[in-house]
């Protein structure tokens, strides 16, 4: 039953990664919408491409702009960060609780 254990926990592990792997993904895109990046450069449209699906929905469900300032990636960022506490913690726990 230990495999199920170590397994649980190296989904954990990888989740934790991919998670803060996008925060700091959402961060590079608020950073460049705060200059004149070249929409045609290959970063920026990896960023956009990575970003919009999340950013967009919210936008959509929340009016999330304050005087012409965008507060979509400081949502989705909260909500990745909860997803970590939750999800993260509770696989771990499960990890231990299966071996």
């Amino acid at each position: 039953m230990f495999v199920a254990g170590n397994f649980l926990q190296a989904v954990a592990g990888l989740l934790d990664f991919v998670l803060t792997l996008y925060v700091w993904v959402i961060v590079g895109r608020a950073v460049i919408s705060w200059v004149n990046a070249d929409p045609y450069n290959p970063i920026v449209r990896m960023l956009c491409n990575l970003t919009d699906p999340v950013l967009d929905r919210l936008r959509q469900m929340l009016p999330m702009s304050f005087g012409g300032i965008d507060m979509s990636p400081i949502a989705a960022i909260i909500i990745v960060w909860f997803l970590r506490a939750f999800l993260v913690t509770s696989l771990y726990d499960l990890a231990r609780t299966v071996n």
